[in-house]
């Protein structure tokens, strides 16, 4: 195994932002998963928390910075081998901050091998007014393998009252199967915002939203299984589920990032422990 860790090439100011890297690799080794390789450069860092009795592998991203703002740049790839069973947690929401013109740009290269599990479980990433975001995750399963990943936005600081009037967020998606492209989506808001948040055929007053997706050989199994998950949400969260070219995608709207919050986890624990029979809990890190 081998662990780099180096300094950011560029420093943070006006017109140029940080580029922060991360590059894990994880191997199969007598029936146990391991850290294979290790690269990772500032703002980005990589913590390994004790995991819970019974529970898989967790690797924590961190960004030390705070926070992103215009002109930051990062890039995460995540290689399972397999066998192998990972979970990649953010150790906080994720903040990207106003921008005087250039983009945020952060990029996540997902890779699942033969009979691997990856749980992808970033914590909410919290857009500022102004902010303009642009975000590719991209996953390719293997044959036997299991990918269950989400994204979660909220629209502006809304527990200080903060809105997101204007900026941009674009936020796709591009899944494969055995190197073959089987789904892709994007979300793409820019201009003025603030009516397309409130506009019924927009998002009709919420201030959050997300996305959570399944794939696998038997994703379509379980839609009945998230269907009746997604029957107790509260009023103020809409949520559905369905299955397109065999993937499993839900989505949640919310006015409120607590509610939505509630409701993701909830999903989350019980998808993991249907899955894999791994235990039916959030990470501690997603109640700190």
């Amino acid at each position: 195994m081998s662990v780099v860790t180096s300094p950011s090439k560029t420093l943070n100011n006006q017109s140029q932002g940080m580029t922060g890297a991360v590059k894990l690799a994880f191997a199969n080794s007598g029936g146990k998963t391991h850290l294979a390789d290790l690269y990772q450069t500032s703002p980005l860092r990589v913590l390994f928390p004790n995991a819970a009795q019974d529970d898989i592998l967790s690797a924590a991203l961190v960004t030390t910075s705070g926070g992103l703002v215009g002109g930051d740049r990062l890039s995460i790839e995540v290689k399972l081998d397999a066998y192998t069973n990972v979970q990649v947690i953010g150790q906080a929401a994720e903040k990207i901050y106003r921008s005087n013109g250039p983009d945020t740009i952060f990029e996540a290269d997902l890779t699942v091998g033969e009979n691997a599990w990856l749980e992808w479980l970033p914590q909410e990433t919290i857009v500022f007014d102004q902010a303009r975001l642009r975000r590719k995750t991209s996953v390719d399963v293997a044959t036997g393998g299991t990918f269950l990943g989400a994204e979660i936005l909220v629209f502006g600081r809304t527990a200080m009252g903060e809105s997101f009037d204007a900026g941009l967020v674009r936020d796709a998606w591009d899944v494969r199967q055995n190197g073959k492209l089987v789904w892709q989506d994007a979300l793409y808001l820019s201009e003025d915002i603030k009516s397309i948040l409130n506009h019924p055929a927009g998002f009709d007053r919420a201030r959050c939203a997300a996305t959570s997706i399944l794939v696998c050989g038997d994703a379509g199994d379980y839609l009945d299984f998230v269907r009746a998950l997604l029957s107790t949400a509260p009023d103020g969260v809409n949520c559905a589920a369905t299955v397109t070219n065999g993937i499993l995608v839900t989505r949640w709207m919310a006015l409120e990032a607590q509610d939505l919050r509630k409701c993701f986890g909830e999903y989350w624990a019980a998808m993991r422990h249907e899955l894999k029979g791994l235990p039916q809990t959030m990470p501690r890190l997603w109640h700190m």
